[in-house]
């Protein structure tokens, strides 16, 4: 059986207070109160044009994957709009039984410094300046990791995460590490 076709299909993005959007060409720019974000949307049938009230991500005569990709870009506008509004902001935590580690945030990166017991430090890459994703850290186990651009923050999150992951060792056992607690305006 041949699903029906839909004629077009708009999704409607709506701002709150204070948020607005430029369209140039294929990039989108959602500001705030000096804050920005920008992001491509290049495809030569789904569009992203200006309604009354917002963005809209729209497609005439849509096929299945083009149909997906509205989707996307409207979920990629949602968050650039949550992200300039609120932020987003991800809450980790430093966990160890018996050695205990002690985090320093210097430039781009994240030291991880006597996990296990280990004599060289772990690194974590931060790859985005302090203005685009901010790391702190709180009483020597909460790590904060907060941004406009949600895929930045899950990024930098994932990435502290990751470099303290312990290899041939039982992860039921040995559950030393730094891990996400909370994300928080989800």
């Amino acid at each position: 059986m041949r699903m029906p076709k839909l004629d077009m299909i708009s999704h409607s993005i709506k701002f709150p207070e204070g948020v607005s959007a430029t369209i140039d060409g294929h990039n989108v720019t959602v500001a705030k109160d000096g804050k920005s974000l920008t992001r491509e949307f290049r495809h030569h049938r789904v569009e992203v044009r200006d309604s009354a009230d917002g963005l809209e991500v729209f497609v005439n005569l849509p096929r299945r994957k083009e149909k997906a990709l509205a989707g996307t870009w409207a979920a990629h506008l949602n968050n650039m709009v949550r992200g300039i509004d609120t932020g987003f902001e991800y809450k980790l935590k430093a966990v160890y039984s018996h050695f205990p580690m002690t985090i320093k945030v210097q430039g781009n990166e994240m030291t991880i410094t006597n996990l296990f017991g280990e004599k060289v430090p772990r690194v974590a890459a931060l790859p985005w300046s302090p203005a685009e994703v901010e790391v702190k850290v709180a009483n020597k186990t909460d790590v904060t990791v907060i941004g406009a651009d949600r895929e930045k923050v899950g990024q930098t999150a994932a990435n502290i995460e990751r470099a303290c992951r312990i290899k041939k060792r039982d992860r039921r056992i040995f559950q030393d590490g730094i891990y996400v607690v909370s994300k928080g305006n989800e």
